[in-house]
């Protein structure tokens, strides 16, 4: 019976986070209500403070659980990947399907979480940390074979990466057209990053070299 309960409140709890994402989504943060939230979860408004303290804890915990079962997934499309410069091609590919795959999401984690103060100035964002180590992982990873050259800086360069992906996903939520298909922008993305951090052979001249030269 206690498991049963459990089950339920879990169900409830499940049903408040989906709901909230199609709020969010359709009406956006600041003009969404927490009794539509309760409406779309079919769950009476007071049940809404059995789980979350507040419409900005709903962001939070939205955010929290959704990232949790990306890194899930996004970890293990990496790990099938032996090449570290595989595994970058992989995460970029990865990223950019998951904003087409659920674009109610994306849209909540490209714009409207953006404008939740709490979030913003108050919320250490432990779950997104984790998910730009993935990248300077894959990066410390390719030094340590030889692959990437060993001055780059894997902070400065998951930033970087990173910074590419969220830009076209952010295109991609923002714009009624989309120019460029997922498999197409992830490996241009990919290369563009690689051609900087891959290793050349002992003797090989990098384009720098001629410089100062007549």
């Amino acid at each position: 019976m206690a498991r049963r309960a459990r089950k339920k409140n879990g169900d409830k709890h499940r049903r408040i986070i989906e709901a909230a994402v199609k709020v969010f989504a359709k009406h956006g943060f600041y003009n969404s209500k927490v009794s539509e939230i309760a409406r779309a979860a079919n769950v009476a408004d007071g049940t809404i403070y059995l789980y979350f303290q507040n419409k900005d804890d709903i962001l939070i915990r939205l955010f929290e659980e959704e990232m949790a079962a990306i890194l899930e997934r996004v970890q293990r499309e990496v790990d099938a990947e032996s090449d570290p410069a595989a595994k970058l091609r992989r995460f970029a590919r990865a990223h950019l399907s998951l904003v087409e795959e659920n674009q109610e999401l994306a849209e909540i984690i490209q714009v409207e979480i953006r404008q939740s103060s709490k979030f913003m100035k108050e919320y250490k964002n432990v779950p997104f940390q984790q998910y730009l180590n993935l990248i300077s992982g894959i990066v410390k990873e390719g030094q340590a074979k030889g692959v990437f050259r060993a001055d780059v800086e894997p902070g400065v360069f998951k930033r970087a990466f990173f910074g590419a992906l969220d830009e076209m996903s952010r295109y991609w939520v923002l714009s009624s057209a989309r120019k460029y298909s997922v498999e197409r922008a992830a490996q241009e993305i990919a290369d563009f990053f690689l051609r900087g951090v891959l290793a050349r052979p002992e003797g090989e001249s990098g384009p720098d070299s001629a410089q100062g030269q007549d």
